[in-house]
């Protein structure tokens, strides 16, 4: 927003409120010129009742623009001194000399811009003011929160203001108004009210107010805890429906059609790519629909991986059927020359990808726990991706043959099925879903050649533990690492973490070979 626009905003919003008092040259000089405690009581007392003209003086304090003549403060504008009480203009003498402002004038100037934004029109305005003053009110600052509190129609908004003017008057000399406060605080869920309190048991000297503060610090720690572990739950969901994407085209690859494909996180980075250039073609061609891209992404994704992967199973995987180490070795091979491709075309350096506005930003479910839009998205496209793959595998002709072709390739063969065929298909299949994994991954992170060797290991561990060939099986893998590895972030650190998600694998597939679901049929008695 404009300087000048946003200056507007602020005076229509002062003028409509009440009891407002007009800036006197007094004031104004006060404010500009002398002590820094001086300044900042004055700068105080104009806030509580700021007029049209206070509103204006504090954003060009802010932004540096008030310089002193003679003796007077003047806000430059264009190259004119401009009186900030009456807006006379006059020309600005080149002995105009500038504001000194140190780092404690700078904070409290920030802090009333924030007070008087809580009278803005704009909810969002209101809110990010409300979040600004958290742990830096005080006594003085209670006419403008209570005139705001006044006049708030937004519920959550509201008792936000309703903590702050509590956290304000524990300042007050007044017993009962620290009481009332210390009460009120403990009602919340917020980080920042955890650290006023610490900060204010130590200076508080009354016994009764002490364990007053002493026990809503212990309500308000509670409610964050399980902030924090309702957090961990939706991070490792988060990360365990990311480990789904990737891990259910190699289910199909590699669960059903029994191929190591070690080139698979190269066909996920190409489904990331394919994503990045819709996105560019879109803010050419059309950026009025910008907000589109990544739906007409989905398909080009798709498509662009599933057509790579199934040139590399004619080409290269339909000759190593039933030789695992050479189809190991072949794809790997395979996914060195696609990340060299991916870096002579796009450079070795990542690229961004934005999210569209429909994905930015998420929902404050407590004070210390908010589900960014982005990653509930994914969530939800994950679940959708496997419903869709599930449908396929299990209710569709070319799902019947590919189970076929997997528990008995010569039966199939013999009833017609055409098993080269079906195979081509099948990798198709694995690799364009690898595909809607880049497209995913590019809304949380950047891309780059070297993004599907994070996930590589991680997908083939989710596949082995949830048991070979078993979409099921993946789901529960997937979710379970997920949820496990970010409670245990919490504790041990993420390296560590990792260590001790490979050591429970190791374990179990030790007790459990077969994973979570073993394969039921004639594939698995052969």
């Amino acid at each position: 927003m404009p300087k000048r626009l946003h200056q507007l905003l602020l005076a229509a919003l002062l003028c409509a409120a009440a009891q407002a008092h007009a800036l006197t040259p007094n004031q104004a000089k006060a404010i500009a010129i002398g002590e820094g405690d001086a300044r900042i009581a004055a700068l105080r007392a104009a806030v509580a009742g700021a007029d049209e003209r206070t509103v204006e003086f504090i954003q060009a304090l802010s932004d540096d623009t008030v310089k002193v003549v003679a003796g007077v403060p003047v806000i430059v504008k264009n190259d004119k001194a401009v009186d900030p009480v009456s807006g006379t203009e006059t020309a600005l003498p080149d002995t105009a000399e500038d504001v000194m402002n140190n780092n404690r004038m700078r904070g409290e100037i920030d802090m009333a811009m924030a007070s008087l934004k809580l009278l803005s029109a704009d909810a969002a305005v209101r809110m990010d003011a409300v979040k600004t003053l958290q742990g830096e009110v005080d006594e003085s600052k209670l006419p403008l929160i209570d005139k705001a509190f006044a006049q708030e129609s937004v519920p959550g908004i509201k008792d936000r203001l309703g903590l702050l003017r509590a956290a304000a008057l524990l300042t007050s000399s007044d017993k009962t108004k620290r009481l009332e406060a210390a009460k009120l605080l403990a009602e919340s869920s917020q980080a920042a009210t955890k650290t006023l309190l610490i900060e204010r048991i130590p200076q508080e000297t009354d016994a009764q107010v002490k364990a007053a503060l002493q026990f809503s610090l212990a309500q308000v720690e509670s409610r964050l805890a399980w902030g924090d572990r309702l957090g961990a739950v939706f991070s490792g969901i988060s990360l365990g429906s990311i480990l789904l994407l990737v891990a259910l085209g190699l289910a199909i690859t590699y669960g059903l059609m029994g191929v190591i494909n070690m080139a698979h996180g190269e066909l996920m980075m190409i489904g990331a790519y394919a994503t990045y250039v819709v996105q560019g073609v879109f803010q050419k061609y059309f950026p009025g629909a910008f907000d589109w891209y990544l739906l007409a992404s989905v398909p080009v994704a798709f498509l662009a991986s599933a057509l790579v992967g199934a040139a590399l199973e004619r080409s290269v995987s339909r000759f190593l059927y039933g030789r695992p180490q050479e189809t190991l070795l072949a794809t790997w091979g395979i996914s060195l020359m696609l990340m060299q491709a991916v870096r002579t075309i796009f450079g070795a350096q990542n690229v961004g990808v934005e999210n569209p506005s429909w994905m930015s930003g998420g929902v404050q479910v407590l004070g210390n726990l908010s589900l960014p839009y982005n990653r509930l998205v994914i969530v939800g496209f994950a679940l959708a991706v496997l419903g869709g793959v599930a449908f396929l595998i299990g209710k569709t002709r070319l799902g019947l043959f590919v189970r076929g072709v997997t528990q008995n390739r010569p039966i199939a063969s013999c009833m017609g099925v055409n098993t080269a065929r079906i195979d081509t298909y099948a990798f198709a299949l694995g690799s364009g879903i690898a595909g809607l994994a880049g497209c995913a991954l590019s809304q949380v992170g950047n891309v780059g050649p070297d993004l599907g060797q994070g996930y590589i290991v991680d997908s083939f561990m989710v596949v082995v533990l949830g048991g070979v060939g078993q979409l099921a099986g993946t789901v529960y893998a997937a979710l379970g690492l997920g949820v496990l590895n970010k409670f245990l972030e919490g504790w041990t650190g993420a390296v560590l973490a990792k260590i001790a998600v490979l050591v429970f694998i190791i374990i179990f597939i030790q007790k459990r070979p077969q994973g979570i679901f073993a394969m039921k049929g004639r594939s698995a008695e052969a």
